[in-house]
C-alpha cells in the first residue's frame, strides 16, 4: 500500500474541527452558532471516513478541562496584551476595564472554544490513518448505549 499524503497538518484538521482519522470530514453538522444546540450537534460518523464521534458514553466529558485551559490561555494572552498596549495601573480603572473586556471577549469566543475543545479532545483518541480508504474504522458499539447517547 502506497502511504497518502494527508490534504492537511494535525493542527489545521484540529482547528477546523475535521475528523482526526481522515482529516477531511467536518465533525459538526453546522457551522459556528449562537444557538447551544445547532452549534453542538455532530455527525454521528465521519461523512467521508465512517469514523464514529462518540466512542463511548460520556466521551466529551472531558472536555470541560480542554475549555477550561483555552480560556485560561486566552485570559493570559488578552492580559499581556492589555498591558502593552494599554497598561495597568492601580491609580485609575485600567484592571476593571480589562476584566470587562476579558469576560466579553470569553463569551464571545465560547461557541467556538466548545467546539475547538470537542475537536482536539477526539484528536487525543483517534489518530490520523493514512490508509483510512483502505481500513475501516475500529468498531465502537460495544461500548455504545443508546439509550444513554448524547445524555449530557
Amino acid at each position: 500500500m502506497a502511504e497518502q499524503k494527508a490534504s492537511r497538518g494535525y493542527l489545521s484538521s484540529a482547528l477546523s474541527c475535521r475528523c482526526p482519522r481522515c482529516r477531511e470530514g467536518k465533525l459538526f453538522q453546522h457551522g459556528t452558532s449562537i444557538s447551544f444546540k445547532k452549534n453542538m450537534l455532530m455527525h454521528k460518523e465521519c461523512i467521508v471516513c465512517g469514523q464514529p464521534t462518540e466512542i463511548e458514553v460520556g466521551f466529551y466529558y472531558g472536555t470541560s478541562y480542554v475549555s477550561y485551559a483555552l480560556a485560561v490561555a486566552i485570559c493570559v494572552a488578552s492580559f499581556i496584551a492589555w498591558y502593552v498596549i494599554i497598561g495597568i495601573s492601580t491609580n485609575d480603572n485600567r484592571f476593571f476595564m480589562w476584566l470587562g473586556f476579558n469576560a466579553l471577549l470569553l463569551i464571545v469566543l465560547q461557541p467556538w472554544l466548545m467546539r475547538l475543545s470537542r475537536s482536539l479532545w477526539i484528536s487525543w483518541f483517534v489518530k490520523y490513518n493514512p490508509y483510512w480508504k483502505e481500513q475501516k474504522p475500529m468498531d465502537v458499539s460495544e461500548r455504545m448505549n443508546a439509550d444513554q447517547a448524547n445524555n449530557w
